[in-house]
């Protein structure tokens, strides 16, 4: 996770606060006082002391202490940073306090793409986490730590937050169905999902059929089969996407040379690289490169 950040609020009734549509992952926990939620899809929820909503794309939506609130919050609130990333954020008045705990983040790691596609737009933590005995615990003790501020408590709450959304996505992820194909059925599955982990963690490296069969612990021809069956393409097809999703974020973010990127990424040349970033993402790296934004072409994800 890069880019985070979080805000300990202290809001007092009425209040309204409007996120735009990101791609960022957010949350938001209740620690107390009134609290709604609205999306387009679900229209205003309801959530109440110790609920946390996870939103992994980032989509629009509304938070307000009753669902009549307009959005006019954030002008009136003294913003103070605490350090670790945390901000508090409190607006005065005589109504009732709501205190909430929300997180920003971008996911930097390119690894976490196809998981975060595959999650649905809004999650409620107590959907997900009665397979997991340290979430309610963790919930607790952000709800001491967010309504009594002490020394440290910043980097006490950045922490927690940061365990705590990790944790959540992986519950998400185990108790999702049991599909048989598609991205969540690979990383699951014991010989497959090795594979995918060596490919994810070292993406330059020269991966052949064999040594990826290797890791898997199967014979090159049943794990190449296997791998097509479950994922719906070849090995070699998956990995040339995910080195051409990683090469989009180095030339639009870290500013590095196109044959800077082709080395780290496991070609022998700019050239062989330039062809297959063209061919995947139909735009030049160079042209990429020169926008800085990473936005120009197809969105490929994996």
């Amino acid at each position: 996770m890069s880019g985070v950040k979080y805000d300990r609020c202290d809001l007092r009734h009425p209040w309204g606060v409007t996120y735009a549509d990101e791609k960022l992952l957010r949350f938001h926990f209740v620690s107390q006082g009134a609290c709604w939620i609205h999306t387009e899809a679900q229209g205003w929820e309801e959530l109440h002391e110790g609920d946390l909503v996870l939103l992994p794309q980032g989509i629009a939506h509304r938070m307000a202490s009753a669902p009549d609130v307009m959005d006019r919050t954030l002008k009136s609130c003294r913003v103070t940073d605490l350090g670790s990333n945390v901000c508090d954020v409190v607006q005065a008045g005589e109504g009732e306090t709501s205190t909430l705990l929300c997180g920003t983040m971008v996911l930097g790691a390119s690894a976490l793409n196809p998981l975060i596609d595959l999650m649905p737009p809004i999650i409620k933590g107590c959907d997900v986490a009665s397979s997991d005995p340290l979430i309610a615990p963790l919930l607790a003790a952000m709800t001491a730590e967010a309504a009594q501020p002490q020394m440290g408590g910043a980097t006490v709450l950045s922490r927690m937050a940061d365990l705590l959304i990790a944790r959540l996505i992986r519950c998400w992820a185990n108790c999702s169905g049991a599909s048989t194909t598609g991205w969540l059925a690979a990383i699951r599955d014991p010989h497959i999902g090795r594979a995918l982990v060596a490919m994810h963690r070292h993406p330059g490296r020269n991966w052949t059929l064999e040594t990826l069969a290797g890791i898997a612990g199967q014979s090159r021809s049943i794990f190449a089969e296997r791998f097509s069956t479950i994922l719906g393409e070849g090995a070699a097809r998956y990995l040339a996407r995910l080195r051409m999703q990683l090469a989009r974020d180095l030339l639009a973010q870290n500013g590095l040379s196109v044959a800077e990127v082709a080395s780290r990424l496991g070609y022998e040349s700019e050239a062989s690289f330039s062809r297959a970033f063209k061919r995947i993402t139909q735009v030049s790296p160079g042209i990429l490169r020169r926008t800085k934004s990473g936005r120009i072409g197809k969105n490929i994800g994996l």
